[in-house]
């Protein structure tokens, strides 16, 4: 009989997924290890991968962990789900001129629920994983008594609280994240305290594990065939955010193969540096222009997950980031239905549609959604967006 209970671990094969499960075995709970196999990397092309979440060896390595303690470990194949949603998701948003997440889409509309399916069938109570990260509930008299929220990991260089903002309170509410208080120097100590050194001297692989060598334009053209010739040759314009001025410079490879604030690759030189400042679709057209062009004053946020309030009542100031490596920025948010308008106290530079902002309010993660459109305060329309988003409404 164990201490704590049943509960279903995922377990990429990596050391913070491993140590999670080490250290909830040591603590007394029933561990089951649970790999999921989201991609099939020979499919994929590109340079062979031993090393990633989905590879033979990851596996392995995850199955002798528990091997090695004494715990069931499972494989659990969940290419096609996968495939439908994050991947044919990945693709759309390029194609229509954003840029995805794909990570955050997996973690909050793929794997969770994957696990927690797979842990009601093995009467687990719970389920964890390793990230770096926290899950509190909250215990005061405001109107968010009671609700779980993921707030950030005491590694600040580690924290991946940002890509859980879309995990929902049912959820929240089963999950345990027994990294969310450690740094990752302490976790290489603890593997290596119990001889598990393979893991720390295991490389981490920071890329989209289904884009061989990080190349997405290389991808995208094996996914969808002909894409190259259907959209080569737009126009390069440069355009002045402050006179409105602009210029055709140059022919473009075609919009989806650009991200707002990219400088380098785009085949073009002015004697300084410029960067992409808008992607429009209807015109095949990328906008150039100088760094102060990249700046925006606030943006529309749609499809949204709130987690520590049920809804935003009245403008609320927070800390909101639009990437996963972004510091932050003080932004006041207003909600109006579906969508959270978003006001910076300062500029902030190369928001781009289809990535997640996340609102903070302390170290809690108030909740998030997906950037529709950025705009300067002197923009008229400022909350029409013409976007449409077809998957995961």
């Amino acid at each position: 009989m164990s201490k704590h209970g049943r509960i279903l671990v995922a377990m990429s094969g990596g050391i913070d997924s491993s140590l999670a499960a080490v250290l909830l075995h040591e603590e007394g709970y029933e561990v089951i290890g649970m790999t999921m196999k989201t991609w099939d990397y020979a499919s994929s092309g590109g340079s062979k991968k031993e090393t990633g979440c989905c590879s033979l060896d990851s596996i392995n390595d995850a199955r002798n962990i528990a091997v090695n303690l004494g715990f069931p470990h499972y494989i659990l194949d969940i290419r096609a789900e996968f495939g439908d949603s994050v991947i044919d998701h990945f693709t759309g948003e390029y194609l229509e001129g954003r840029t995805p997440n794909p990570c955050v889409l997996c973690n909050t509309h793929i794997k969770w629920d994957a696990l927690l399916r797979r842990a009601d069938r093995l009467d687990c109570e719970s389920i964890a994983t390793g990230h770096y990260a926290n899950i509190r509930q909250i215990n005061d008299d405001s109107s968010a008594n009671g609700r779980f929220v993921i707030s950030r990991g005491i590694d600040t260089l580690k924290d991946q609280s940002y890509v859980l903002w879309g995990v929902s309170q049912d959820s929240l509410s089963r999950t345990k994240l027994p990294l969310g208080h450690l740094r990752k120097s302490e976790i290489y100590a603890m593997a290596t305290e119990r001889g598990f050194t393979e893991l720390v001297t295991k490389s981490e692989s920071y890329e989209i594990c289904f884009v061989p060598d990080n190349d997405y334009r290389g991808f995208l053209k094996r996914r969808v065939p002909g894409l190259e010739q259907e959209v080569a040759g737009g126009n390069f314009i440069l355009e002045d955010s402050s006179t409105g001025t602009r210029k055709v410079v140059g022919k473009h490879e075609g919009y989806p193969f650009y991200t707002i604030g990219q400088r380098k690759g785009l085949g073009i030189a002015f004697g300084y540096p410029v960067f992409v400042t808008d992607i429009r679709k209807d015109t095949n057209e990328v906008i150039l222009g100088i760094d102060k062009d990249l700046y925006r004053d606030g943006m529309m946020v749609s499809r949204l997950n709130l987690q520590k309030y049920t809804s935003i009542e009245k403008p609320l100031e927070t800390v909101t980031k639009v990437r996963y490596k972004d510091p932050g920025t003080p932004a006041v948010i207003s909600q109006d239905g579906d969508k959270i308008k978003v006001l910076f106290e300062q500029g902030v530079s190369a928001i781009a549609p289809g990535q997640a902002a996340v609102f903070y309010e302390g170290d809690d993660v108030i909740g998030g959604g997906w950037i529709m459109k950025s705009f300067r305060q002197s923009d008229a329309n400022q909350e029409t967006a013409e976007v449409a988003f077809p998957l995961f409404t």
